[in-house]
């Protein structure tokens, strides 16, 4: 089975039951999709999700008749316009009229009995060879006409089609496990962040919790960019645009920025990357070639626009932070120092788990030349050597021609998602162009004047979706050294409550990220409630504790309790932490 040609067809006969029970409802367009396929209709009464089971009972009564054949017609505009008209189908009678405009002459039409649909295809024969049990009708949603937020809304079902029911049946097993893990369910039940419709779309509002686990996350690259020769700077999120002129983001980028604020007679933009203000840092300063490399990196603010439609919890945002740097270095470190960053990110991948996730590609320049800087030769030089710090490394890579910045080759990094899409989760690019653009130079040891190389890199990505991608890969329940909450103490009576407050502030003034439940509830209410939010450790109060200064600590993952002494329950967990381990040690 052709499952793709399948899916288109099974569209088409959705659209023949939902036009036999909603005889107002006017077609949109009804294409195959990854997993399935779905169709936009205008209809005045209105389609919920209670009609999904008699509309697919309407297309079972459609797939009986196995030998109604799925025939193809060509026809003149005229005698689409005629057919189209007859049946006031408005929408098909305007996509004509586009493709009359765009100089089509003859148009395809696919019969199936009686109903037909402006389409060329392809479908499969008959009735007979589409999935009678591998499909099912999955939602409603909206969706603008031609996808433009101007046009009208229509209402879209979706369908899910697959070879067979054991293959449909395991789909939707996946993605039920899937949604128990997507970061925006968790996000919301776990306190980490959430979205106010007065502050903005694609804005997050991280809460105390999600907030200190961004910071857990910036420390610790901070921390190690500083051990490795990086320097720290702190720029603004605003620039004029002539800086992006200067850079070529403005002729290259500008549909991804926001539009410029007039201050005071000048034009400021929100900038939507870092690297030209770490260029006008460099430039503070006269080098020599014995000041180089120079490192500069930081926890910068960005601003991209996104549409609405793109916008996806802490994926997909309009507001977001990124571990930046720029290393600014000769042609001759150019290698050693690109390898560094790709030996910083592997530490990185591993430090949060996630190393057997990811998968590399290297993006370079396609022959539509128009869309990169024009120069043969800095591009054979940095693509070249992009692929032989990955083969001299070992590492398993994908070449995607067409994918490059537009000032040089990058290389990905990519994870996929719990939906099983591939994110690009960090980005670093070799450049050999905008140190012309900004006038960069250093005196070389000839004392002649040279043009460094600039390595555009990140190490952790973007903040908010590492922690998506984090909450989803752990669904939850992250290790101790990332946990906002590394273990809430729990009190079985009043009486204990003085000792739990004396436990709380000796753990906080170790560091270790703790609360207190002395709520007169019952402990099991306290144990399932602390659960829910996957704390790592929880630490039971009973008389036997409070008499003999120690903890009960209960384990997230096996629930085993085990007790401890004050003392070596804190030295434990600072160990555990400091190792950054990947699993609960206690």
């Amino acid at each position: 089975m052709n499952i793709e040609k399948a899916r288109h067809s099974l569209a088409h006969v959705l659209a023949e039951a939902v036009q036999r029970l909603f005889p107002d409802a006017k077609l949109g367009m009804g294409p195959a999709i990854e997993n399935g396929f779905y169709y936009d209709f205008d209809t005045e009464e209105k389609i919920s999700s209670e009609d999904l089971k008699k509309i697919q009972k309407e297309m079972k009564k459609i797939l009986k008749k196995k030998n109604t054949e799925f025939e193809y017609i060509e026809v003149s505009i005229e005698e689409a316009i005629s057919m189209f008209s007859e049946k006031k189908e408005h929408l098909k009678l305007e996509l004509i009229e586009d493709l009359k405009a765009q100089g089509e002459e003859k148009l395809g039409i696919f019969k199936q009995g009686n109903w037909f649909d402006l389409c060329r295809g392809p479908h499969v024969e008959k009735m007979k060879d589409l999935p009678f049990k591998g499909f099912k009708l999955d939602r409603v949603a909206g969706a603008y006409w031609k996808s433009d937020e101007k046009n009208k809304m229509l209402t879209r079902i979706y369908g899910l089609a697959f070879e067979d029911a054991d293959k449909l049946n395991d789909f939707i097993e996946k993605r039920e496990e899937a949604r128990k893990r997507d970061h925006r369910k968790l996000g919301k039940e776990l306190e980490i962040f959430a979205f106010s419709d007065l502050v903005g779309k694609g804005l997050p509002l991280l809460l105390p919790k999600g907030a200190t686990l961004r910071r857990v996350l910036e420390r610790f690259i901070v921390d190690e960019e500083l051990r490795r020769g990086y320097e720290h700077v702190i720029t603004p999120v605003l620039g004029k645009v002539d800086l992006y002129k200067v850079s070529g983001h403005w002729d290259h980028y500008k549909d991804s920025m926001y539009n410029p604020i007039d201050i005071e007679g000048e034009e400021f933009v929100l900038r939507p990357m870092t690297c030209p203000h770490h260029f006008e840092i460099y430039k503070n300063n006269q080098h020599s070639y014995n000041d180089l490399p120079r490192r500069f990196a930081e926890i910068s603010s960005l601003f991209r626009f996104e549409k609405s439609g793109e916008l996806s919890g802490l994926i997909r945002l309009r507001n977001f932070t990124l571990a930046d740097a720029h290393i600014i270095c000769t042609q001759q470190q150019m290698k050693k120092e690109f390898k560094d960053v790709l030996i910083l990110l592997k530490y990185i991948m591993d430090s949060l788990g996630i190393s057997e996730k990811v998968w590399y590609r290297a993006s370079l320049r396609d022959d539509e030349k128009g869309k990169y800087v024009d120069n043969d030769e800095m591009w054979e030089q940095s693509e070249k050597v992009l692929l032989e710090i990955l083969d001299e490394l070992g590492w398993k890579y994908e070449i995607s021609r067409g994918d490059a910045a537009f000032y040089g080759p990058k290389l990905d990094i990519q994870i996929q998602n719990v939906n099983g899409k591939d994110d690009t989760i960090i980005t670093n690019q070799i450049d050999l162009f905008l140190a012309e653009r900004f006038q960069l130079e250093y005196i070389d040891s000839d004392g002649e004047k040279k043009r460094p190389v600039i390595i555009h890199r990140s190490s952790v990505g973007c903040l908010e979706r590492t922690m998506a991608f984090l909450i989803e890969h752990y669904a939850g329940a992250l290790p101790l050294w990332l946990s906002p909450v590394q273990i809430r103490l729990l009190s079985i009576a009043d009486r204990m409550n003085d000792y739990v407050e004396e436990v709380y502030e000796k753990l906080q003034s170790r560091g270790i990220r703790v609360e207190k439940d002395i709520r007169n509830e019952k402990l099991g209410k306290k144990i399932r409630e602390a659960r829910l939010m996957r704390i790592p450790y929880l630490a039971i109060v009973g008389q036997t504790e409070m008499d003999n200064k120690t903890l009960t600590i209960r384990n997230r993952n096996t629930g085993e309790q085990k007790e401890y002494s004050l003392d070596e329950f804190i030295d434990r967990i600072i160990l555990e932490e400091n190792k950054k381990s990947l699993e609960l040690e206690l």
